[in-house]
């Protein structure tokens, strides 16, 4: 079992029992998804970046990716309806867990002068959004292999009903909350 699922079993759901008054366990929010994404706006003239960000969102996520294409077309952009132009992977269970242990634990750390992340990203139903600059901050992707710096949006999505429920989860797993 992963290390924060064992970690939100046995001490966070207690903490959050208490912090807001559940009368029942099921009310208790929980992860229930965390989406990775790479938007890459270059992969118009050069369909070799998109493959090496498949790869290298292979390896951070350890779960095959999919490739996104583009919902309609815009002529100032030289886009078609249909052209890939991302990819993106959707982690449940214990892949889940993993990544955000790594995220939390190895990855974040790494950022160049981290401070904390945004206490302010929420969307107002408690899911939490997170950019990322470069890939570069996990330990599966080596310098030397890349090609370009590329960045990423991941999305924790929970079952909390408010963002300050869904704050105090974040915090007990560990999020590193600057505010």
């Amino acid at each position: 079992m992963a290390r924060i699922k064992e970690l939100y079993d046995n001490e966070i759901i207690a903490k959050l029992r208490k912090d807001f008054n559940y009368k029942n366990i099921m009310e208790v929010p929980h992860i229930e998804k965390v989406v990775v994404n790479m938007g890459l706006g270059e992969a118009i003239q050069n369909v070799k970046i998109l493959d090496s960000a498949t790869v290298e969102l292979n390896a951070i996520t350890g779960q095959k990716s999919v490739i996104t294409k583009a919902k309609k077309s815009i002529a100032t952009f030289k886009l078609r309806q249909g052209m890939p132009i991302g990819c993106m992977v959707t982690l449940r269970r214990d892949r889940m867990y993993e990544f955000l242990d790594r995220l939390m634990n190895v990855a974040l750390p790494r950022v160049r002068d981290f401070k904390g992340v945004s206490g302010k990203a929420f969307d107002g139903k408690g899911n939490y959004t997170l950019g990322i600059k470069e890939q570069l901050i996990f330990p599966e992707i080596s310098y030397d292999t890349i090609d370009k710096i590329k960045g990423m949006n991941i999305t924790i999505v929970t079952s909390a009903k408010t963002d300050e429920e869904g704050k105090a989860l974040l915090k007990y797993l560990g999020m590193p909350f600057r505010n």
